[in-house]
């Protein structure tokens, strides 16, 4: 799994790279990633990580050159991954014919139908593999220092990769945030639709392994460190794709109060970048209080 550099650029006295390798876990195909290193990172300086999963459509890119996130990270010393939203290129029938399932819809789960399930493999891809392909290639991370965000889908992937790492007692992230996450999935039609297609199991699989808001009612007293936010005019949010409220009210049911989850609407925002733009800097900082610690 070695690494081909594909392309870098200077930003913020740091460097941004895309990296391609050949990827085991999404069936030996192609897979590409943005890092961001910060200026200080250096061998005798490992500094911490800070993973980033995009929504429905992106790729690699879509964080690294609208998110706003690489100079708060370069002034905080954080290394920021960003990783593709699914495999590409598999062949399977079916996977380009929609926007919000298959290609560019990972769901960053595993897949468990036969037909998805070589493949369709974002949980592993990014908590394991990537990781392992990274600390092979002798880059400057502290993987004992890491947390992890996303926006929609990926704000989904960030609370369910987390939540699961608290459950399983890997504790693999200190921290999660989320803009404008999938926060119930299993109660709307982006995760339906998903989980009805990758997982054999269906709805019942994933309530059990990929729905945050019935992940935090089993949690507890665990100590954990969530900040969500979402828009009131984000029309996702109005069609009842979001259900950030859902979320939320299973995490006070459970006990969390505002400083452990905090889930803030924010008037009159969107689901766009520019959304995500606005309070880029802001979450960079909530996960500085934990990388840096």
């Amino acid at each position: 799994m070695s690494l081909e550099k594909v392309s870098s650029n200077k930003a913020f006295d740091g460097e941004l790279v895309k990296y391609k390798f050949k990827s085991d876990a999404l069936g030996g195909l192609d897979a590409n990633f943005n890092l961001f290193l910060p200026a200080n990172a250096a061998e005798g300086n490992k500094v911490p990580l800070l993973t980033y999963l995009a929504g429905l459509t992106c790729t690699e890119d879509n964080g690294a050159q609208k998110g706003h996130f690489l100079g708060p990270a370069a002034k905080e010393g954080i290394a920021i991954l960003f990783p593709d939203t699914s495999p590409r290129g598999a062949g399977i029938e079916g996977e380009t014919d929609s926007w919000d399932f298959g290609v560019g819809a990972g769901f960053y789960l595993n897949a468990t139908h036969p037909k998805w399930a070589k493949h369709y493999n974002m949980l592993t891809h990014i908590t394991i593999e990537l990781p392992q392909v990274l600390e092979a290639a002798g880059l400057p991370i502290d993987f004992k220092r890491q947390s992890i965000f996303g926006h929609s889908m990926g704000g989904h992937g960030a609370l369910t990769l987390y939540l699961n790492s608290v459950l399983q007692g890997t504790k693999q992230y200190r921290s999660v945030s989320a803009f404008a996450p999938i926060s119930n999935p299993v109660n709307c039609p982006w995760g339906q639709k998903a989980f009805s297609g990758y997982l054999e199991g269906g709805i019942d699989e994933a309530r059990d392994k990929y729905d945050a808001t019935e992940l935090i009612k089993k949690l507890g007293k665990e100590p954990v460190h969530i900040l969500v936010d979402y828009g009131t005019a984000d029309n996702f949010y109005k069609n009842g794709q979001l259900l950030p409220e859902n979320f939320l009210k299973a995490a006070r049911d459970t006990g969390y109060d505002e400083v452990q989850v905090r889930v803030r609407a924010q008037e009159g925002y969107d689901h766009s970048y520019y959304f995500i733009s606005t309070f880029g800097e802001d979450h960079i900082h909530f996960h500085a209080n934990f990388l840096k610690a």
